[in-house]
C-alpha cells in the first residue's frame, strides 16, 4: 500500500472517530510523508500542533496506522510545514552519503561524547521555594519525558536565581536515567565551536571542522544551551543556531535554553529563533522570597556542617540581596572568618562584621526613618532607645517595642525582614505578629489608638 493510499485510509478512520469540527481543525491540515523505524512522519503548519495531537490524538491515529499495517508503530515525528523541504533534502543525502573516514571519526567522537555536565547539581540538591516551584516542576518534568513535552524548555530569570542548576539537574536525570546524550554549552561555547575557535589544540585536525560541528551538536538527544541573550549581535552563529534549533527538533530532541530576560524582551535576537522559543514552554524563576533564603542557608550551612542560630540566620536571609550565589557565598566567607578568628560561637554581632561587605547599604533616610520612630516611641513610653533595640522581654518593652515595629512598617517602606533587623534580628514572622496585634488593639483599645496617632502626629 502507497502512502497516499494508506494516509487516506487513516483519515477516513479517524474522521469516523472523532466530531466534524475537530476533524477539520486537526487533520485536514496535517500531511504524512511516510514512516521510518517505527515512526510516522506527519508534516504540520505550526507547531503547537505537536503539543495538542500527542495530548488528544496520538493514539487514535497510531492504532489507525497498526490496523492497517503487518509492522507496529509506536510514535508520531512531526515536521514543521517550513522546514520538510530541507528535511526530506537531507534525509535523501544521508541515505546516498558513503561511508569514508570522516564518518568513522565521527562516530568515535560520538562513542567518547563528553556533557559538560556539574554532577553536584541535580533536583535533590535544588532548594524549592514559592519563587521557583513552578521552574521547578517544568524542569522535572521535561527530565521525566525529553523531547515529548515542553520542547523547547524556556528558563529565564536574573542572575544567580538557580537556572543553570536547574538546566543541569534536567541534564544530569536524564543522563543517570535514560543513558542518552546529553550537551551542556554556554552560548559563548556554541559561538567558539561555529567560529573555529574551540578546534585549537583539539584531536581531530584531520576532520572536516563543519562535520565535527555539527556531529557535536545535532547528533545529540538533548542540548542545553546557557545564556542564549549573549548571542545578540552575532548574525552568522544565531543563523547557525536556528538550523541546529530546527534539525534537533524536527527529531524529537529535547531543547533547553536559559536567558536573563523572556522571548519577547530577546529583541538582540532574530524574529525566528525567539519565535521557535515560543513553541515550547516559557518559565521564570524570580528572586527568592524570606522563607527560601533561611531554607537555601540552612541547606548550605548542613552541607558545611556548621551550626548557626536562627538570629543569624535572619540577618544573613534580610540583608544578603536576593542572589542565590551571594547567598551562599555569604555562608562561605562567615565560615573562612569564623576560622580565621578562631571564633566558634557565631553571634549575630559577628556575623555583621564578617558580612559587612555582603549586606545591603540601606539609605541613610530609611535608617533615620526607623531610628527616628524607635525614639519617638522609646521617649513617648519612657524607655530608653537602647531597650527598644535590645533583647530584652520584660513586660513594659512589649508593647512599646510592638508600636514600633507597627509604625516601622507603616510610615517606611521597609520589608518585614529589614525592620525585624533594626529591632535586634527579630524574625519577620515577629514583626508581623506585633503589626497584626497592634492593628487588633487599635480596635478596642481607646488609649492605644490616641497614643499611636499622638506618636504618629510627631512623626510626620
Amino acid at each position: 500500500m502507497d502512502d497516499k493510499l494508506l494516509w487516506s485510509k487513516v483519515l477516513n478512520n479517524i474522521s469516523n472517530i472523532v466530531d466534524p469540527l475537530s476533524y477539520d481543525t486537526w487533520f485536514k491540515n496535517i500531511d504524512f510523508i511516510g514512516i521510518e523505524d517505527t515512526n510516522v512522519r506527519l508534516v504540520i503548519p505550526i507547531m503547537w500542533y505537536k503539543n495538542h495531537i500527542d495530548r488528544n490524538y496520538k493514539d487514535i491515529i497510531l492504532d489507525s496506522f497498526n490496523n492497517l499495517l503487518t509492522t507496529n508503530v509506536d510514535n508520531i515525528k512531526y515536521i514543521l510545514q517550513d522546514n520538510v523541504d530541507d528535511f526530506l533534502k537531507k534525509e535523501k543525502d544521508n541515505i546516498n552519503q558513503p561511508v569514508t573516514n570522516d564518518s568513522v571519526n565521527n562516530s568515535s567522537y560520538i562513542k567518547d561524547h563528553v556533557s559538560n555536565l556539574n554532577k553536584n547539581y541535580t533536583f535533590e540538591s535544588f532548594v524549592v521555594g514559592e519563587s521557583n516551584k513552578f521552574a521547578q516542576a517544568a524542569a522535572l518534568a521535561v527530565a521525566e519525558n525529553p523531547g515529548t513535552l515542553y520542547n523547547p524548555l524556556f528558563i529565564y530569570g536574573n542572575s544567580g536565581l538557580g537556572k543553570t542548576h536547574l538546566m543541569h539537574a534536567i541534564g544530569n536525570y536524564i543522563e543517570d536515567k535514560f543513558k542518552k546524550r546529553v550537551l551542556y554549552v554556554t552560548s559563548d561555547d556554541f559561538m567558539n565551536d561555529f567560529t573555529g575557535l574551540a578546534r585549537k589544540g583539539n584531536n581531530f585536525n584531520n576532520l572536516d571542522y563543519a562535520t565535527f560541528f555539527k556531529s557535536k551538536y545535532r547528533n545529540v538527544d538533548v542540548l542545553l544551551i546557557d545564556d542564549i541573550q549573549f548571542l545578540g549581535g552575532a548574525e552568522k552563529t544565531q543563523q547557525e543556531f536556528f538550523h541546529t534549533f530546527n534539525n534537533l527538533y524536527n527529531d524529537s530532541k529535547q531543547i533547553i535554553v536559559s536567558s536573563d530576560r523572556s522571548p519577547e524582551d530577546l529583541k538582540v535576537l532574530e524574529d525566528r529563533l525567539r519565535t521557535r522559543f515560543a513553541w515550547g514552554l516559557q518559565v521564570d524563576i524570580s528572586p527568592p522570597d524570606y522563607d527560601l533564603k533561611v531554607a537555601i542557608i540552612k541547606k548550605k550551612l548542613k552541607r558545611e556542617a556548621l551550626f548557626i542560630n536562627d538570629d543569624v540566620i535572619s540577618f544573613i536571609a534580610s540583608n544578603v540581596g536576593n542572589d542565590v550565589r551571594q547567598l551562599e557565598g555569604s555562608i562561605t566567607r562567615l565560615i573562612a572568618y569564623s576560622a580565621v578568628m578562631g571564633v566558634t560561637d557565631i553571634t549575630l554581632e559577628f556575623a555583621m562584621e564578617a558580612l559587612r561587605d555582603f549586606t545591603k547599604k540601606e539609605t541613610v533616610t530609611d535608617q533615620n526613618n526607623i531610628r527616628r520612630i524607635q525614639k519617638s516611641v522609646a521617649n513617648f513610653y519612657k524607655i530608653s532607645f537602647e531597650d527598644m533595640k535590645s533583647k530584652k522581654r520584660t513586660p513594659n518593652l512589649a508593647i512599646p517595642r510592638q508600636v514600633a515595629m507597627y509604625l516601622c512598617r507603616k510610615l517606611t517602606d521597609e520589608s518585614f525582614e529589614r525592620i525585624g533587623i533594626e529591632f535586634s534580628g527579630k524574625n519577620h514572622a515577629t514583626v508581623i505578629h506585633a503589626c497584626n496585634k497592634i492593628e487588633r488593639e487599635m480596635k478596642i483599645n481607646k488609649d492605644l489608638n490616641d497614643a499611636i496617632n499622638n506618636i504618629e502626629k510627631q512623626l510626620t
